[in-house]
């Protein structure tokens, strides 16, 4: 194996100052967002979710960011799955998107909680029919014996909803994180990064910049 300790990059691609920050961190990330979207970055809308159990054990996946609004970043998954578990009982979480190909990571901290059911039922009518089934047929996080015992599942779903329009599990839905703190990173030479931090105060955003 080759020895990692070795491996180095040099980001030079852009800088982040104090006079190209929007006042508020939406909008700045709205921007970002889309230059990595136009940029053809892999997966631009790929990001961390951290969750922490009950008893205090951190654990971190890569979910889809499906929409941005002025208030909260929004995705879709399993009520039952282990993060689903995970925030029903803890409901801070955090969040991290990395677009290497612009060396840009931006980091939310916040609380979440559940869209509406109108909101999930609206999304979910959004999905490619397969994915609909796919919800149906997956006990996300559960264990299975192979992959066989799911094409099964997947089957027998297809068939039960065959000629009808698929309707969203009551397990699965739509989570908003609202955050307390987004922090927006540009890599840049010598690992002297360009780092500001958005902390939520009342109603406004206060903006400091952070050492490397």
């Amino acid at each position: 194996m080759k020895d990692i300790s070795k491996i180095r990059q040099q980001y030079n691609k852009g800088q982040l100052g104090s006079n190209d920050l929007k006042v508020n961190p939406f909008d700045q990330f709205k921007s970002w967002l889309n230059e990595a979207v136009q940029s053809q970055c892999l997966e631009p809308t790929a990001m961390t979710l951290s969750t922490v159990s009950a008893d205090g054990r951190p654990s971190s996946r890569i979910v889809l960011l499906k929409e941005v609004n002025d208030s909260s970043f929004n995705f879709f998954t399993n009520y039952n799955s282990q993060k689903g578990l995970n925030m029903n009982s803890n409901a801070y979480v955090a969040l991290n998107f990395f677009w290497p190909e612009l060396e840009r990571q931006v980091r939310i901290e916040g609380r979440v909680e559940k869209l509406s059911a109108s909101e999930s039922d609206s999304y979910f009518k959004s999905r490619p029919r397969e994915s609909q089934l796919g919800a149906w047929a997956s006990s996300q996080s559960e264990i299975v014996h192979d992959d066989e015992e799911l094409e099964v599942l997947y089957k027998t779903v297809e068939k039960k909803f065959e000629g009808q329009n698929v309707i969203r599990p009551s397990y699965w839905g739509g989570y908003a994180v609202h955050p307390t703190a987004i922090e927006f990173w540009q890599g840049r030479a010598n690992r002297m990064h360009d780092r500001f931090s958005y902390k939520k105060c009342d109603e406004s955003w206060l903006i400091t910049r952070l050492a490397p």
